[in-house]
């Protein structure tokens, strides 16, 4: 079987659901050109626990974690399966690297994962489960977590790391205005790393990026892209799916680890 790439994906707001805007057609785009995934694997900021936890719904529900968007958006769902048996698989790997997993056979799955499967696999035809993201995390165990994944790379598994290039609530919500053009130098610094392929440059974004402190004020949209690129075989090759800047604040880039 041919080793999958890894992906990390920028989820933006919830109304990136019925908003597609530039990045949602490039990522149907991209759902089409990669090799058919057996399932995808979405490590999103929406679910964190103190130790990992492993989806093993066999039909998880469309979470609706958020409030106070578009009533349209709590009406949709997607009606994906899971795969309890690759589930499994990432248990062990989990296991046996020492991460003290669980299983959660209740847990659906939340806007950071149905949202950009939506765009990915918008006929819901490629089973999907989350593995929760570890709440206490740096630059180097993100990488690590990621990194224990892998394998699954080579089982048919789509490793998905969903996050948010750029993630100021507080700017977010102050409502739409001017394009801050700290997220696009930001964005551009993270851009730079992905496609040199230089890890230690991506690991060291948040002390060395600028405006790294205002584009994140807290890490854990920024954990997922390294859990992305840890999960990958190697640094390179590595593409960029440039999805623009939202909302004055919100950078939906999403890159490809690993050939497509």
């Amino acid at each position: 079987m041919t080793r999958l790439p890894s992906l990390f994906v920028s989820h933006g707001a919830p109304t990136f659901a019925i908003e597609p805007g530039l990045a949602g057609p490039k990522l149907t785009a991209l759902g089409r050109a990669l090799p058919r995934p057996q399932a995808v694997l979405v490590v999103s900021p929406h679910w964190m626990t103190p130790s990992p936890r492993v989806g093993f719904a066999a039909r998880p529900q469309t979470i609706h974690d958020f409030g106070g968007f578009d009533p349209a958006l709590y009406e949709i769902t997607y009606p994906v399966d899971g795969h309890p048996a690759l589930a499994q698989r990432g248990l062990d790997l989990l296991v046996e690297a020492g991460w003290n997993p669980q299983p959660d056979e209740r847990r659906g799955l939340d806007h950071g994962a149905w949202v950009p499967l939506r765009h990915l696999y918008p006929e819901a035809d490629v089973p999907a489960f989350q593995v929760s993201l570890p709440s206490r995390l740096d630059a180097d165990s993100a990488w690590a977590f990621g990194a224990t994944l892998a394998p699954l790379a080579d089982e048919g598994v789509l490793i998905v790391g969903s996050g948010s290039l750029t993630h100021n609530l507080t700017e977010f919500r102050s409502g739409p205005g001017r394009a801050e053009g700290y997220a696009a130098e930001f964005a551009a610094w993270v851009r730079d790393a992905v496609v040199r392929g230089d890890s230690a440059q991506l690991r060291q974004t948040l002390s060395r990026a600028p405006h790294a402190k205002r584009a994140h004020p807290t890490t854990e949209h920024f954990w997922p892209l390294l859990v992305a690129a840890g999960a990958a075989a190697a640094a390179l090759p590595a593409a960029v799916i440039d999805g623009g800047i939202t909302h004055g604040v919100l950078s939906m880039d999403s890159f490809v680890f690993g050939d497509a």
